[in-house]
């Protein structure tokens, strides 16, 4: 048994930590701060340490160098991802961005305390932590009897998917990552761009050094020059020392702007002259520095249509797309919202402890024939909150949620049948159906109601198959 030593202000997900640490076999100590920690405990008296980087009084990455040979684990937001990079090249042993999964906690504790997990192997869908030194032992070889191992051909360093669309973005980018080539991600919101630039990440050159994730939309447009290229002292309010931006933190690995179709203006000229000299001027500074970064760009918006209208600057367009990969949304990708879902299962309950559980064939059905607009991201929600409510080792349609509408008696032969529209006995042929009859003597409110879907799914719905709104 191991002894981790826990520091997290906040009390609820402190507690909920030291149960699933204490699960898998470990002894945890918590503690509210650094202060609280170092004044109750001998910090070399641990195995592993995992912070929050916030705490109040010291940051967690005041730990390092504190506890020992111990290895120190700090858990971030996108505020202080520069903090625990930082952190990382002065000797913590690895970082997470919140939110994260349990099942990625457990994976990187095992990494790093190889053999403490009380013989348990990580989840076979759990990519490693390439990031990191190698293990100084060997870790398990096979996942245990009870949790079925994923295909090789339907995985990839964390992203599953064994459709055709989904082998081609594999291909795509297994033969990318090798490049020191700025990388385009286009996708809807939900259909994984950070995992796909993770795996881009760990299948590179790069791999042993930083990957700097950075939500472009989560900061506040007055910020975001600073923080993505630092500030001299006094060049900004509140700036009462110089501070390196996450450019340089990135220094060695790679950095990823998603949502980078937000940047204002101002911060698009910037980056464009980074990617052009591959130096980086910190707000106020007089002088550039160098930084040898690979940039992997993501965003669900139209960048050819914001080209078009000027709101994004065609240079950098062209800068960004030196290569490019699109990942399609779940609904194009037959077969694969079971394979995601029954791999969400097998992870989650290996990370919570709990044996394996199983998809009713009806649910099965539903996930399948369900549209997901939210995509995985959806997805991982749905399978998420059926766990917590499954009482039993099966999980069934009523644990998940979904937002599909109800099966209808079989139709009658219609005479003026359109060509090329769904089968009449799908759910889409239903609700094509049901729309088109009923939308002139009802609102969109009142079809909602009688498909039992929101109007936001109702008007999605009318999008995506091409059933435009009548004129009122």
């Amino acid at each position: 048994m191991s002894r981790i030593l826990l520091v997290e202000d906040e009390v609820v997900i402190r507690t909920e930590l030291r149960r699933l640490l204490v699960r898998h076999g470990h002894d945890v100590i918590e503690a509210g701060a650094v202060e609280e920690a170092a004044a109750d405990h001998d910090l070399r008296a641990f195995d592993l340490v995992l912070a929050d980087v916030r705490l109040p009084g010291a940051p967690g990455t005041a730990l390092v160098g504190r506890c020992g040979g111990a290895p120190v684990v700090l858990m971030t937001s996108y505020a202080t991802v520069k903090a625990a990079v930082d952190a990382v090249k002065r000797g913590a042993a690895d970082y997470l961005s919140k939110p994260f999964d349990h099942a990625e906690l457990v994976a990187i504790i095992e990494h790093h305390l190889p053999g403490a997990l009380s013989g348990r192997s990580a989840p076979p869908d759990a990519a490693p932590r390439a990031s990191a030194p190698p293990p100084s032992a060997p870790r398990a070889s096979a996942p245990p009897p009870s949790v079925p191992p994923t295909s090789e051909d339907d995985e990839l360093e964390g992203m599953v998917g064994g459709s055709a669309a989904m082998r081609e973005v594999f291909a795509r980018v297994r033969k990318v990552a090798p490049s020191e080539a700025t990388l385009l991600v286009l996708g809807e919101s939900g259909t994984g761009k950070e995992t796909l630039a993770r795996a881009v990440h760990r299948l590179s050159p790069r791999r042993q050094l930083p990957f700097v994730p950075v939500h472009c939309a989560a900061i506040p447009e007055g910020q975001i020059e600073g923080e993505l290229f630092g500030y001299e002292r006094g060049a900004a309010p509140g700036a009462i020392s110089a501070r390196a931006g996450l450019c340089e933190a990135a220094e060695g690995g790679t950095l990823m702007l998603d949502e980078i179709g937000e940047l204002p203006p101002k911060v698009q000229a910037r980056l464009l002259r980074f990617l052009q000299t591959g130096e980086v001027r910190r707000v106020g500074a007089s002088r550039a520095r160098r930084a040898d970064v690979r940039l992997i760009a993501a965003t669900r918006r139209d960048l050819v249509g914001m080209v078009r209208d000027g709101s994004f600057m065609s240079d950098l367009y062209f800068r960004l797309r030196v290569l490019e990969i699109r990942l399609p949304p779940l609904r194009e990708r037959p077969g694969d919202a079971v394979r995601l879902a029954e791999s969400l299962l097998r992870r989650r309950a290996w990370a919570m402890g709990r044996a394996p559980l199983a998809l009713t064939p009806e649910a099965r059905a539903a996930i399948a024939a369900a549209p997901w607009p939210g995509n995985v991201r959806e997805l991982e929600n749905a399978v998420h909150r059926a766990m917590v409510l499954a009482d039993s080792s099966e999980i069934g349609l009523e644990l998940l949620g979904l937002d599909v509408p109800p099966q209808p008696p079989p139709p009658a032969p219609a005479a003026d049948a359109h060509e090329g529209e769904p089968p009449s006995d799908s759910l889409e042929g239903y609700f094509r159906r049901f729309v088109l009859e009923h939308q002139h003597e009802l609102t969109e409110t009142e079809i909602a109601r009688r498909l039992g879907i929101s109007r936001k799914a109702l008007w999605e719905r009318r999008q995506r198959l091409g059933i435009p709104r009548p004129r009122s």
